[in-house]
C-alpha cells in the first residue's frame, strides 16, 4: 500500500493566521505533540522573517528527533543561510524554498518574466543543494500558473536537485476536478517527475481544501501538507486531521497508509486551540464537540440499536474516551502525577507540587477534574509571560436586575511590580469587566470576538473563554479558563493583551518581513 507522508504546517502557514503569536514555549509544546502524533515533517516556521521565529525553528530543530524539521525560505540566499542556520543541528535538515510562478504574481508582485523566475528558481535550488540533505521546492499559485511553464519549471528545479516539489493552491481557487488534474499533468509532462515526491498544499477560501488534498493524492501526490483545527491566514488550511480520518476511514477507496497516531488527534487538537486562543468549532468535522453528538429521535434510536447505523468514525479512534481515573477532592499527589504524566506533561517535583496545591484548592469548589480541566490549567500557567504585560490578582462583580453592573479589578504590572485597581460600570457583566480593564491598562483595545464554553457537561465545569482584540491596528487573540464565567473573560482579555505586549517587545526595532509562501 502506498504511503502518503503528512507535512504539518501547524507553527508556520497556521500561525499566520491573524492574531496568533506564539512564543518559543509555545511553539516547543506543539512541536512535541505533533512528534508524537506521528507527522513526517513538520514546518517550524520562517527563520529569517525576524529573530524570534529564528530561536523557534533553532530550538525546535534541536529537540524534535523522530521527524524532519523543515523551515520556510524565499529564493534569497540570506533567507536560505538563515534557515541553514536554524535548522543545521537537526535530526534530518530540509529547506522549503518557494517562488511564484503564475503570470498575476510575475506581473504584479515580483515584476519579474517566465525566463528571471525559472533562472532565479534553479540558481536558489543549486545553492541550498549545497547545505541542505533535502530541498523542497514550492511553485507559489501554482494553481494558476500556465501548465506548460509549471511543467517546465518543475523539470529544472528537479535537475538541480529538488527532492520534493510542492504544487499549492495558494489562494484556494481550484475545484478537486482541476487540482487533480494539475497533478496528472505535471507526472506525465515533467522531466523526472517520478524522481521526486510531489506535495500538495491547499487553502480554504472555496471550503475545498480537504477535498482537494484527497483528490491531489487520488492524482500520485505523496505528500499533504496541512494544519491542526485547519486554522491559517484566511479561511485557513486543510485540515489534517480530517484528512487523516478520511485516508484511514476509506482505506478501501484511497490505498494509501500513513504514520498518523490517530488517537492523539484530539489531545493535538486541543493544545492547539488553547495555545493559538482559536476556539474549534462545535460542528467542526473529527474534533468538534458535537462531532460524536446525536440529537434527533430517529438518529438516537438507530445509534442505540447499533453504532455503526449512524457513527462512522469511533470516538476512541481520535482520542476521545473516558478515562476511568477521576480525580477529585480525594485524590492524591500520587494519583496526581500519574494523571500528568499519562498526558503528556513531563513536570519537575516542583512544578508538580505547585499545580497538586492549585488542583487541591480547586477541589473544594469543583466535584471532578477532567483531563481537559487539568490541561487547560497547566498551559495556561506554564505558557503565561510573567515578565511581560499585567498579572490578574482579583475580580469583584456587582449586578441586580435593578441595579446598573460595576466591576472592580486588581491587577500586577510586571515590570514596575505596582498593583492597579480600577472599577467601572456596564451595560453587562462582561462589558463592566473589559471597561474596568481598559481604565486599569490604559490602552485602547477593541473587542473583535468573545466566545463561551465549558469543558465538559455538568454544573461544575470549566469555562473556557476566547477572544480577539485590536491594539494599535494589530490583532490578537487570548484566552482564559475558569470556573467562573466572568473571571474566564477577564483572563482572556488580560492574556490578548499580554501576547500582543510580548510581540511587540520581541519585534520592537526590528523590520519583521511577512512570511507570503505558499
Amino acid at each position: 500500500m502506498r504511503k502518503i507522508n503528512f507535512f504539518d504546517t501547524t507553527l508556520r502557514d497556521g500561525e499566520q493566521s491573524p492574531g496568533v503569536n506564539l512564543n518559543t514555549q509555545e511553539k516547543l509544546a506543539i512541536a512535541q505533540q505533533l512528534e508524537k502524533l506521528g507527522v513526517n515533517i513538520m514546518e517550524a516556521g520562517f527563520p529569517a522573517s525576524s529573530p524570534g521565529d529564528f530561536n523557534a525553528v533553532k530550538e525546535i530543530a534541536r529537540t524534535i528527533k523522530n521527524c524532519s524539521v523543515t523551515g520556510l525560505a524565499r529564493s534569497v540566499k540570506g533567507d536560505i543561510d538563515s534557515a541553514w542556520e536554524a535548522l543545521k543541528d537537526g535530526a534530518e535538515p530540509r529547506l522549503h524554498i518557494f517562488i511564484a510562478t503564475s503570470d498575476i504574481h510575475l506581473k504584479y508582485k515580483l515584476k519579474k518574466t517566465r525566463e528571471q523566475v525559472l533562472e532565479q528558481a534553479v540558481a536558489m535550488v543549486k545553492y541550498a543543494k549545497e547545505r541542505f540533505p533535502i530541498v523542497q521546492w514550492s511553485a507559489e499559485d501554482a494553481c494558476r500558473t500556465d501548465l506548460p511553464f509549471l511543467a517546465e519549471i518543475v523539470s529544472e528545479v528537479i535537475a538541480a536537485g529538488a527532492d520534493v516539489v510542492n504544487l499549492p493552491d495558494t489562494v484556494g481557487y481550484l475545484a478537486p476536478a482541476e487540482y487533480g488534474n494539475i497533478f496528472r499533468y505535471i507526472k506525465e509532462n515533467a522531466r523526472n517527475a517520478d524522481k521526486v515526491q510531489l506535495s500538495a498544499h491547499c487553502h480554504d477560501d472555496l471550503g475545498m481544501a480537504v477535498a482537494n488534498s484527497l483528490a491531489a493524492i487520488e492524482n500520485g501526490a505523496d505528500q499533504v501538507e496541512s494544519v491542526i483545527n485547519g486554522i491559517g491566514e484566511r479561511a485557513g488550511n486543510a485540515s489534517l486531521e480530517e484528512i487523516a480520518v478520511a485516508l484511514h476511514i476509506r482505506k478501501d477507496f484511497y490505498q494509501v497508509e500513513s504514520t498518523i497516531q490517530l488517537n492523539e488527534i484530539k489531545r493535538t487538537s486541543d493544545l492547539v486551540s488553547k495555545l493559538t486562543g482559536m476556539a474549534v468549532p462545535r460542528n467542526k468535522a473529527v474534533v468538534g464537540d458535537n462531532a460524536f453528538a446525536h440529537e434527533s429521535g430517529i438518529h438516537q434510536d438507530g445509534f442505540l440499536k447499533e453504532k455503526t447505523t449512524y457513527e462512522i468514525i469511533s470516538p476512541e479512534l481520535v482520542g476521545v474516551k473516558t478515562d476511568a481515573l477521576v480525580l477529585g477532592k480525594h485524590s492524591g499527589r500520587h494519583a496526581f502525577k500519574d494523571k500528568l504524566q499519562n498526558l503528556g506533561f513531563q513536570l519537575g517535583e516542583e512544578e508538580i507540587n505547585k499545580f497538586f496545591n492549585i488542583f487541591k484548592e480547586l477541589t473544594g469548589k469543583k466535584k471532578e477534574f477532567t483531563d481537559e480541566d487539568l490541561i487547560s490549567l497547566i498551559l495556561e500557567e506554564k505558557t503565561a509571560d510573567r515578565k511581560i504585560g499585567y498579572d490578574f490578582i482579583s475580580l469583584q462583580v456587582h449586578y441586580g436586575t435593578s441595579q446598573v453592573p460595576t466591576a472592580t479589578v486588581s491587577l500586577k504590572d510586571q515590570e514596575t511590580d505596582q498593583v492597579i485597581q480600577e472599577a467601572a460600570t456596564g451595560a453587562g457583566s462582561v462589558e463592566a469587566v473589559y471597561n474596568t480593564l481598559k481604565r486599569c491598562m490604559d490602552k485602547e483595545v477593541q473587542l473583535l470576538d468573545y466566545r463561551i464554553q465549558s469543558n465538559r457537561k455538568g454544573q461544575d465545569a470549566f469555562a473556557q473563554v476566547y477572544v480577539r482584540v485590536m491594539i494599535d491596528g494589530k490583532e490578537s487573540g487570548g484566552r482564559g479558563v475558569a470556573q467562573d464565567v466572568l473571571e474566564a473573560s477577564a483572563k482572556a482579555y488580560l492574556n490578548a493583551v499580554n501576547r500582543y505586549l510580548v510581540l511587540k517587545t520581541n519585534t520592537e526595532g526590528l523590520s519583521k518581513q511577512a512570511a507570503v509562501g505558499s
